[in-house]
């Protein structure tokens, strides 16, 4: 997994076809999605259940490009290894889901995957600061996390605060929320380069209807040309 900062769709399977998930990410993949993005909710941390490491593990055989997985549960360490194993290329930990964030950051590094660090809407920018050196990626959430189709909340003065404290580190910054052909240039111009988009790409499309994901999918990235990257 190389590092630049082209513009990466990452369609979120949450809003997939739960009963057809292998075809739903087959056909992503096949209409142009960069990353596959997979949400893992522990009705704890956030207040819906998803995906466990069995889950990830079935989708992975089906992802050719990255698979993106997004922790949203506390505590973290004791299933990194089990997301590890499952297969995930990156991996992300909230820095609210507990006290000791270098540590997983490390233990993520450790197992061999990239590193990611995920924001709430109300966590600082500044709260990375002492991260960098230890993390791939940091995740912006535009909405509050625990449930797909939210309104965007409007957080680019913090990817324009992250940008300059990246500077020329490989970092990738990611947006998690409300993200469709409007928004998206909001934050790419802020300086993002992944975009996890659910109901935006997978919206009036099905597996028997696959283009209307390209479309979609075309659509965002359209609408960021153009923008610092």
């Amino acid at each position: 997994m190389s590092f630049d900062r082209k513009i990466k769709i990452a369609p979120s399977i949450l809003s997939a076809d739960f009963a057809n998930f292998g075809q739903e990410i087959r056909a992503i993949e096949a209409q142009g999605a960069d990353w596959v993005h997979v949400d893992v909710m522990d009705g704890h941390f956030v207040p819906n259940l998803t995906f466990g490491p069995q889950a990830v593990k079935a989708f992975r055989p089906h992802v050719k490009t990255v698979m993106d997985v997004h922790l949203m549960i506390a505590p973290v360490d004791p299933y990194i290894d089990a997301y590890a194993d499952a297969g995930a290329d990156v991996l992300t930990a909230h820095i609210e889901a507990g006290p000791h964030i270098h540590r997983t950051l490390q233990a993520i590094r450790g197992a061999g995957m990239k590193a990611g660090v995920a924001l709430n809407p109300g966590t600082p920018a500044e709260a990375v600061a002492h991260l960098l050196d230890l993390t791939d990626l940091v995740c912006v959430m535009t909405v509050n996390p625990g449930f797909g189709g939210q309104k965007f909340i409007d957080m680019t003065a913090k990817i324009r605060s992250l940008r300059s404290m990246i500077g020329d580190r490989p970092v990738h910054i990611e947006i998690d929320g409300g993200v469709d052909p409007a928004t998206a240039p909001l934050v790419t111009e802020a300086g993002a380069d992944v975009l996890v988009a659910g109901s935006a790409v997978f919206k009036g499309g099905s597996v028997n209807d696959p283009t209307v994901y390209g479309e979609n999918i075309r659509k965002i990235r359209t609408a960021t040309e153009g923008t610092w990257t």
